[in-house]
């Protein structure tokens, strides 16, 4: 690029970051991102840079992350069989534990760690945390896997009014202080609600949401909450993209501003998402 020509991109920049200036955004940065990126190591520190732009700019990122396929990794090298119904992982007491070494002693550190190359900005926490994620039993055919019975917002307030990043890691706790496995993309979306965020992004493997699920063409740029509901009803989302778009759906009809499904595999997808005229991915917008 010449000079002008990074000139233009951040005057093309200027109205969204003037837009956005102290808003929240939640962003759910998903464990299929950080596997499908050519190199982990470059993917996860792209994504770290657009973080930390992101709060520089005056934004207030708060990440939500998984860790399905690390999850699925580790199992595997454990030789234990992994289950999914509706895109949620049955969750025994055995797998529990590897869903906590994962997503605490590997995930979380890693991207607390990238973001903090940067400077002293990002703090990891867990929904147990604080009691951030108050979870009860989904379903006892799924084991320890834990619905989202209420939010605890402050901590992440406080964090964001001392100009910190919160990293939360999806573990959620009963009252009693039983730990669940709580599926990263309902758990964003419900933290997205409790905070009043703008904008609610989810990180993945695809490039949007298809009307035909075998045709890359056709994406769908941005649909309302009711056109979300037909593309459902049409049977265009399928397995892990279920609780997705369910929680897409929830939270822009919960209040938040928009949702967005990015191809966290693209560098720099949130900033071509925020910042740009043309954007990338799908966003849903609530009903007029």
């Amino acid at each position: 690029m010449t000079a002008h020509d990074k000139a233009a991109v951040l005057v093309e920049a200027l109205p969204y970051i003037e837009r956005w200036q102290d808003q929240i955004v939640v962003v759910k940065y998903g464990g299929n991102a950080l596997a499908g990126a050519a190199s982990e190591r470059a993917g996860l520190a792209a994504f770290a840079s657009d973080v930390v732009l992101m709060r520089s700019v005056g934004m207030r990122p708060i990440v939500v992350h998984g860790g399905g396929p690390q999850i699925g990794t580790l199992l595997a090298r454990l030789g234990k069989g992994t289950e999914f119904v509706d895109g949620l992982r049955v969750t025994d007491a055995e797998t529990l534990e590897v869903v906590r070494m994962v997503l605490l002693g590997q995930v979380n550190p890693d991207l607390v760690a990238a973001i903090n190359v940067h400077g002293p900005l990002a703090l990891g926490l867990s929904g147990a945390d604080s009691r951030l994620l108050t979870t009860t039993p989904a379903d006892p055919a799924l084991g320890f896997v834990g619905d989202v019975a209420g939010v605890n917002p402050d901590v992440l307030l406080r964090l964001l009014d001392q100009r910190l990043i919160p990293v939360v890691a999806t573990i959620g706790a009963d009252p009693s202080g039983q730990a669940y496995n709580v599926n990263a993309d309902i758990a964003a979306g419900a933290i997205a609600e409790a905070v009043g965020a703008a904008k609610l992004i989810y990180l993945t493997d695809v490039d949007g949401l298809r009307r035909d699920l075998d045709d890359a063409t056709s994406v769908v740029s941005s649909l309302t909450a009711s056109g979300l509901e037909q593309l459902i009803d049409a049977g265009a989302v399928k397995t892990g993209m279920i609780p997705k778009v369910a929680s897409c759906l929830r939270a822009v009809r919960g209040g938040v501003g928009r949702a967005h499904i990015l191809d966290g595999r693209v560098p720099h997808a949130l900033l071509l998402e925020i910042f740009t005229d043309e954007g990338i991915g799908t966003m849903i917008g609530p009903d007029e």
